[in-house]
């Protein structure tokens, strides 16, 4: 395979791996810490046991934001194909927890190994997959090749290019060709993702507009029952959550509550840094500015004094939407690109943003369009919406049952791709 200009990408790829080999040190340091008690970092290059002899079908998500997004097509897969078994990798550690939360023991978890050509190759080796499922856009280009080396399709779902992304694939235009050459079906989020994917060199035949996966969002009735156990709890006031939180955002939401905590003196806001290491930072930050804070792990009740829930477990950020009127969607005030929207707007709680949403624009866009969505630029400004909120009922009630609707209305991406996978798995033992 040769790109249309420059170098050949079997070329592209061996300076790649060079260029991997040579950066090692740095590249093991930076995935050191990602580890579990459970997982040895061998994983990292490739050795796992893989137990049983039916045949496998192998999931990637890279975190805990691609986990939240496939685990509506964990599920069909699983629904789907129980003659076979399911392997889920992931890049990070949170990712791991998420999946073993979620799934239990119905799926297999392994971190993905380093993308040396052996490490690489070992892998795909002693999995053996039937089918490899990439969640978003998680290219590598030795594991593509690997794959291809061993007869296994690759199908990318909920396929998404940023502008940054795009720019980088473009920079190495001979190696991305390669990758996108050989994969046999892109799911694009939409017509512009599609539109990159086949400018950077996959088949047009190959890519379909499906829509985004995130629209298939499952909202089960154990979750929503669950959410109203807890809040009756806590009895009539004001609740708000700023989820998925980052550096920066909380102090935004503090500075926000207390100015809603002015109008409404029982308001109670529920507090979810996205990242679990930041949790006792931000339960610091709450205290130095005096606020009243309990943390969900520690199973106190929730008074009537409290002012801050602070959500620090892992896999109930779902739940915790569920028990708010409004919610704020944070990496959106700090430039990071936004997190998913659509968890709050399914269960129809009205959803506040930043304007910082790029990696989701078009959801952001739908959501605004149908009046599902507000956007703050700062602490003052959702202060000031939180607060215009809580003394128009109509209005935020208006806000989430219209969020709800846009959910329901674009959902259609997790049936195409099963379709896809159920062809590619026919094609697969067709050729065997």
């Amino acid at each position: 395979m040769r790109a249309r200009h420059g170098l050949p990408s079997r070329l592209a790829r061996w300076l790649y791996s060079l260029a991997a080999y040579l950066l090692s040190p740095l590249i093991w340091w930076r995935v050191w810490r990602e580890w579990l008690p459970t997982h040895p970092r061998r994983e990292r290059l490739g050795f796992i046991t893989v137990e049983g002899d039916r045949p496998r079908l192998w999931l990637h998500a890279a975190s805990v934001g691609e986990v939240v997004t496939a685990a509506p097509l964990i599920r069909s897969l699983l629904d789907d194909h129980p003659d076979h078994d399911l392997i889920v990798t992931t890049m990070t550690a949170t990712g791991a927890e998420r999946v073993r939360q979620t799934f239990g023991e119905r799926v297999s978890h392994h971190f993905l190994p380093l993308d040396f050509p052996i490490s690489a190759r070992r892998f795909i080796a002693r999995l053996k997959p039937r089918l490899a499922v990439i969640a978003e856009t998680e290219l590598w280009p030795n594991l593509l090749a690997a794959c291809r080396r061993r007869g296994v399709p690759v199908v990318v779902a909920n396929g998404r290019l940023s502008g940054g992304a795009f720019r980088l694939y473009q920079r190495f235009g001979a190696l991305s060709r390669g990758m996108l050459e050989t994969v046999a079906w892109i799911g694009a989020k939409s017509p512009l993702d599609a539109e990159r994917f086949v400018s950077l060199g996959a088949p047009a035949t190959r890519v379909t507009v499906t829509g985004a996966l995130k629209f298939d969002l499952a909202v089960d009735g154990e979750t929503v029952a669950a959410s109203r156990r807890l809040r009756a709890n806590w009895g009539a006031r004001p609740v708000w959550i700023a989820g998925s939180t980052h550096p920066g955002e909380d102090e935004q939401a503090l500075i926000a509550h207390a100015a809603l905590r002015r109008r409404f003196p029982d308001a109670l806001l529920i507090l979810v840094p996205r990242h679990p290491q930041r949790f006792d930072t931000v339960d610091a930050i709450c205290r130095e500015r005096g606020e009243s804070v309990v943390r969900l792990s520690a199973q106190r009740p929730v008074t009537a004094e409290t002012a801050v829930l602070l959500g620090d477990t892992m896999g109930d950020l779902m739940r915790l939407y569920g028990c708010a009127d409004v919610a704020f969607v944070g990496g959106s005030l700090e430039p990071i690109g936004g997190h998913n929207l659509l968890e709050p707007a399914a269960l129809g709680v009205a959803v506040v943003s930043g304007p910082y949403l790029d990696n989701l624009r078009e959801i952001a866009d739908t959501l605004a369009a149908s009046e599902a969505r507000l956007e703050v630029v700062d602490g003052g400004e959702l202060g000031a919406t939180l607060i215009s909120l809580f003394e128009d009922d109509d209005r935020r009630h208006r806000l989430g049952a219209a969020g709800r609707a846009v959910v329901e209305a674009n959902r259609g991406a997790l049936q195409q791709t099963r379709r896809a996978v159920a062809a590619m798995l026919v094609a697969s033992t067709n050729e065997t």
